[in-house]
């Protein structure tokens, strides 16, 4: 189990086409499929029938995605089209679609398994705009098992509630100033060192949890908060990376920049309300000693950090 959770971790990504209005009627379009080696999901994007083939697609393996890159001609327009993605409803992922028109207006939907296709509509109204992109950032985190790890490792290491409120929202507001920040282009760093640093950030998350000794008051035990904000700013930059990956809608990017971080919080909420209900129900069935509890918790958290610290530092030499 752990090293499935290894091998995914915050790289569970949906497919994703990206289609670019270059001229009027014309379109440069990037389909990318999640990949494993050579190996890639069996997912096929089929375009509407108006939409001609300028080029052949340019095929490549990158990053641990596997990638088509072409041009169409779509001679009545992309507005009324459909377009469907083969393969989705016998896989557990989904596909994103994004079209950036030549005015600036961007059109965004996510696919899934029960739902592989869709009508483009041409627009998209304010309301649709931050529907999509908080069901967005809700699933990103919940799928960003790196990111829960952590806010799992805080749960168990601080005991007091209101100080485990404080220490998380210390969390939202540091990764939400660095994703505003990274998502507008203030700032940024690179993406393969931020995700290393995430999974290291776990592992000293993990390690003060299981060195805790009962009346003994350790950092992370005694300002809490500010070991979370610190690491805060830098998980902001990893949910920076999957929002680029979509981009923002140029007319909404406020709106939709908001509503992508009110997914994220609403997420991570969903997921610290189910681990203390689970926690409260697992002790009334079961009479394990709060400490043996917690040095599980931690064994378990950094043994899953150390696997995916690993090949991520491996991955910046490549």
């Amino acid at each position: 189990m752990l090293l499935a959770a290894a091998a995914h971790a915050h790289e569970i990504r949906p497919a994703y086409l990206d289609m670019r209005e270059t001229a009027s009627d014309t379109f440069a379009v990037v389909w990318k499929v999640p990949a494993q080696g050579e190996m890639r999901l069996g997912l096929h994007v089929r375009l509407p029938a108006a939409c001609v083939e300028k080029s052949e697609p340019v095929r490549s393996i990158e990053q641990g995605a596997y990638f088509e890159r072409w041009n169409v001609a779509c001679t009545k327009g992309l507005k009324g089209g459909e377009i469907i993605v083969d393969g989705l409803t016998s896989t557990m992922t989904e596909a994103l679609m994004r079209i950036q028109y030549g005015t600036g207006d961007t059109e965004l939907t996510r696919l899934l398994p029960d739902r592989p296709r869709f009508v483009v509509a041409g627009t998209q109204t304010s309301i649709e705009v931050a529907r999509t992109y908080f069901l967005f950032g809700v699933n990103h985190i919940l799928s960003g098992l790196d990111h829960l790890l952590f806010v799992l490792a805080l749960i168990l290491l601080i005991r007091d509630r209101w100080m485990l409120f404080k220490t998380i929202t210390a969390f939202t507001i540091a990764h939400s100033m660095t994703l505003a920040g990274a998502s507008l282009g203030y700032f940024s760093l690179p993406q393969s060192p931020v995700e290393a640093t995430i999974a290291l950030s776990i592992a000293f998350v993990a390690s003060e949890l299981a060195r805790a000794e009962p009346g003994e008051r350790r950092l992370s035990e005694s300002y809490p908060w500010l070991v979370a904000f610190a690491f805060g700013l830098l998980h902001g930059f990893g949910f920076a990376g999957a929002l680029k990956e979509t981009g923002l809608p140029q007319s909404d990017v406020p709106l939709s920049l908001l509503t992508f971080n009110l997914g994220v919080e609403a997420g991570q909420l969903l997921f610290v309300a189910a681990t203390l209900i689970v926690a409260r129900v697992g002790a009334a069935i079961v009479a394990v000693p709060p400490t043996a509890a917690r040095r599980l918790g931690a064994y378990v958290i950094g043994t899953a950090s150390m696997l995916w610290l690993v090949p991520r530092i491996i991955g910046l030499g490549a």
